[in-house]
């Protein structure tokens, strides 16, 4: 009796794991026959979407890819014949099924990537203008707005209820593109970007792109890398993933890239996270002059791997950390993001890789990318948000992200939490059947988890990326792997220095001092603060750029809070100046190494920023 489809499909979703002796010829056999099937239900044709992407990203062979990718290149013919026969497309317009060739989406988006989009596929973007009026706080921002670029707007917006607003739009923008009219009445206003962002924003524009079988949707976005690796081995497990002898690796090579190749690697995050309604600040404000790739090469090594990493460009930089954010291509194919924000030794990170791919490699690819960042920032205290572990995210809780930690060596930022997690350790050597309990994974979701290795002796390194070149070879991957539990090499300091801080610690005592000297005034205590560091530091910024003096503004809010400052050596105030007047200068890494020289500044800002 013929296999059904869904019994192809399973057998294909089984297949793709399957890399022993004439896995590759298999699964061309089940996608030839698929590429027959008739799709009428959403639900199998997503699946059949994801597989072929995690084929392409993770291929048996050679023939495989040509493969994969001629049925992605004409995945969107059969969205439009689901379509045509009034399919529910709502299957395909969730976070981790969004972005798929011939399909349709809508959101919110922020000035910046509007403008983007707009520019990106001008033809393809519009107004949602029936989802907008649904919302009584709409009318009353495009009235509050509108006057700005709309004449005489004011004469109804003010007095009058039921205002045709379409009306007014359309005869104020005459035959241009409504969404390309109104961004371009933003950028004619004499304001800050910052600003014209807030006032954009403010009017929560619904937009509608549709994907058609544009390159940027997640079925094409993928492009051909200088060498591809194929999977003739079972794929690199979790339990075969110790951090420390990775780490131990020599750091990979960072190939500083030029601006026309930064361009292209914002572009392509742009469009990564935007076909999966994804937004982080780095993602959209990334600096292209600041771009970075490591890649890891396409041999047993490398596996095929390369990681883009890049800053922000002075004018959008944070007020105190400083901040990476990247993402990793396999075989050409966007896997994943990250980001990781911190001052002096220490970083947050997140990490998410994309549904489609959590089955491949993952542990490794994260211990990967914390080399690159390892060897981009110089920090060697590593901290997960709570968030990233369970808390308010049952996604995490479902899939034990607190235990894919642990077992790579992280530790609690809770001493109570800490013992509670070797408790649980306990139980699972006892009954390896035992699971943890979902209520219990919330707990130990309270607190962040670090991994530090004390023993990196180049943390005051301030190498630079080498234009060029290639990487620095490696061990062979599989031949270093150990299944040996990593959790004791990783958690031998039970306390950390930075287990408690936080910069929102320092910012709430900035605030604290605000409401309790003056009266809850911002400007009188950004004025104070700045006359009080200035004359500490016997510091005249009247030859800085305003950059650097905003720059100099958030630091004396903070440096305001240490007492014997204007008792510190020369040599300290003067390199705290050099910290200050860096945070604001083209490279936001060399800011971040400086700060981590700085022993003084360090201390003051463990002491401000951690719980008491």
């Amino acid at each position: 009796m013929p296999a059904t489809r869904d019994a192809l499909l399973s057998s294909l979703e089984d297949a793709k794991s399957n890399f022993g002796h004439g896995g590759a010829t298999e699964i061309k056999r089940l996608l030839h026959r698929l590429s027959r099937c008739d799709f009428r239900d959403p639900k199998p044709l997503l699946r059949f979407h994801e597989t072929l992407l995690f084929l392409r990203a993770f291929p048996h062979s050679p023939s495989l890819i040509s493969k994969t990718e001629s049925l992605l290149n004409d995945f969107h013919s059969r969205i439009e014949k689901l379509r045509q026969l009034g399919a529910d497309m709502s299957v395909f317009d969730d976070f981790d099924t969004s972005g798929i060739a011939g399909t349709t989406m809508r959101d919110t988006l922020n000035f910046e990537a509007a403008r983007w989009l707009t520019r990106r596929v001008p033809r393809n973007v519009e107004i949602a203008w029936d989802n907008y009026w649904d919302d009584p706080q709409s009318e009353r921002a495009l009235g509050a707005t509108g006057p700005r670029f709309v004449p005489l707007l004011q004469e109804d917006a003010d007095v009058e209820a039921n205002i045709p607003w379409r009306r007014w739009l359309d005869a104020a923008r005459g035959r241009e593109h409504d969404l390309a009219w109104l961004l371009r009445q933003f950028e004619q206003w004499p304001v800050t970007p910052r600003e014209r962002a807030e006032l954009y924003d403010s009017l929560r524009i619904p937009i509608r792109w549709h994907l058609q079988n544009l390159k940027l949707s997640r079925t094409r976005n993928w492009s051909h890398p200088r060498h591809f690796y194929h999977h003739a081995e079972p794929l690199i497990t979790r339990s075969q993933v110790s951090l420390a002898p990775e780490l131990a690796q020599p750091a990979p090579r960072l190939t500083k890239l030029s601006l026309r190749e930064g361009e292209e690697v914002m572009r392509t995050i742009r469009e990564v996270m935007l076909v999966r309604y994804r937004e982080l600040y780095g993602t959209t404000l990334g600096d292209p002059r600041s771009v970075v790739r490591a890649d890891l090469g396409g041999d047993s090594a490398g596996r095929g791997v390369v990681i883009h990493l890049w800053n922000l460009p002075p004018a959008r930089r944070l007020p105190l950390r400083a901040y990476v954010a990247g993402f990793t291509l396999k075989n050409g194919v966007p896997i994943n993001y990250i980001e990781a924000i911190g001052l002096c030794e220490w970083i947050e990170v997140g990490f998410n890789t994309f549904y489609t791919y959590r089955q491949g490699e993952t542990a490794w690819i994260y211990a990967q990318a914390l080399r690159c960042l390892r060897s981009f920032t110089g920090a060697t205290t590593i901290s997960v948000y709570p968030y990233q572990i369970g808390q308010n995210n049952d996604e995490a809780l479902d899939s034990g992200a607190f235990w894919f930690y642990r077992k790579l060596g992280f530790r609690s930022g809770s001493p109570a939490l800490e013992q509670l997690a070797r408790k649980e350790e306990k139980k699972i050597t006892t009954n390896p059947h035992y699971r943890t309990p979902k209520k219990t994974l919330k707990r130990l979701a309270e607190a962040h988890v670090f991994y530090e290795n004390p023993s990196e002796s180049d943390r005051d390194a301030d190498e630079q990326p080498r234009s060029g070149g290639r990487m620095q070879p490696t061990a062979q991957a599989v031949g270093r792997r150990s299944s040996m539990n990593p959790a004791p090499e990783g958690r031998k300091n039970q306390v950390g220095l930075w287990d408690t801080f936080s910069t929102r610690n320092l910012a709430l005592r900035v605030n604290r001092r605000m409401a309790r000297e003056f009266n809850g005034d911002s400007t009188r205590i950004r004025k104070a603060s700045m006359k009080a560091v200035t004359r500490a530091l016997r510091l005249n910024s009247a030859r800085w750029t305003p950059v650097e003096r905003r720059s100099l503004e958030n630091w004396s809010l903070v440096l305001a809070l240490i007492p014997d400052l204007a008792r510190w050596s020369r040599e300290e105030k003067r390199d705290l100046i050099k910290i200050i007047q860096s945070q604001s200068a083209a490279n936001e890494m060399h800011y971040l190494r400086l700060t981590q020289r700085h022993s003084r500044l360090r201390e003051e800002l463990l002491r401000l920023g951690s719980k008491l």
